[in-house]
């Protein structure tokens, strides 16, 4: 189920849920064109974005994306002025958008982390090292941290400077603090023990909000609320914690 969070004339804001794709590979197997997408959604509820964008047959409306097992604010244009209003925003990045994240390890205070990201030859990941990255692109990451759990989980506030992708999941795990849940940058020996104390079907990473301006200069913040699976695994650590120190 799709939950708008906000719309006018212009745009809808949703709160995309974890594990669905934002829209179809342009080339992939069969199986991966029959799957269920965004779009498909988008076209059905809001047809006028048939028309808007980019490459509007392939991301009607769409600006922006995030990973297919994050969830989260994701803005839809709909129309094509508003979408280009949009789009340059984000090139000229004036859309602070921020990111609630647990990930591996014991962290304090704030941090920034400025590396440039790339693509692994070969590969769908990407990488801040390596002699034959392809797109390597500058990158910026800002935290704070939250919380610590367990003494070995850090809950992070993240703000996305720069908007690569899978540059917050990069950008955390070259730092030794991969997201709890995260099958491609992740820790998976860690993952799979907590995974027999506590269930998590996916990457604990939500787009928590986005803040930016209207044509006519007012500025609007939106939000989404953190979805049910990742509240009850935050409170099931917390369990866990108040149980162990007790």
């Amino acid at each position: 189920m799709i939950d708008i969070i906000y719309e006018n004339d212009d745009f809808v804001a949703i709160n995309k849920p974890a594990g669905m794709l934002v829209h179809r590979p342009e080339k992939g197997p069969k199986s991966a064109q029959k799957e269920s997408v965004l779009t498909d959604w988008i076209k059905e509820h809001y047809p006028e974005t048939k028309e808007v964008g980019d490459e509007s047959f392939l991301r009607p409306g769409i600006v922006h994306r995030l990973d297919e097992d994050t969830s989260g604010i994701l803005l839809i244009a709909k129309n094509q002025h508003f979408f280009s209003h949009l789009k340059g925003l984000f090139q000229k990045h004036e859309v602070k958008k921020t990111y609630l994240a647990l990930v591996h390890g014991r962290m304090t205070g704030k941090g920034r982390i400025e590396k440039p990201i790339g693509l692994i030859s070969g590969s769908v990941k990407r990488s801040v090292n390596g002699k034959n990255l392809k797109m390597v692109k500058e990158a910026v990451t800002e935290y704070k941290v939250l919380k610590v759990l367990k003494g070995k989980y850090s809950l992070l506030r993240i703000f996305s400077e720069t908007g690569r992708t899978h540059q917050i999941r990069v950008h955390l795990a070259s730092i030794g603090h991969p997201i709890v849940g995260d099958r491609l940058y992740g820790n998976k020996k860690e993952d799979g023990e907590l995974g027999k104390e506590l269930e998590l079907t996916r990457q604990f990473l939500h787009a928590e909000s986005a803040e930016f301006n209207l044509e006519d200069g007012s500025r609007i913040k939106i939000e989404a609320e953190l979805p049910g699976e990742l509240t009850d695994f935050l409170e099931s650590l917390q369990i866990k914690e108040s149980k162990e120190e007790f």
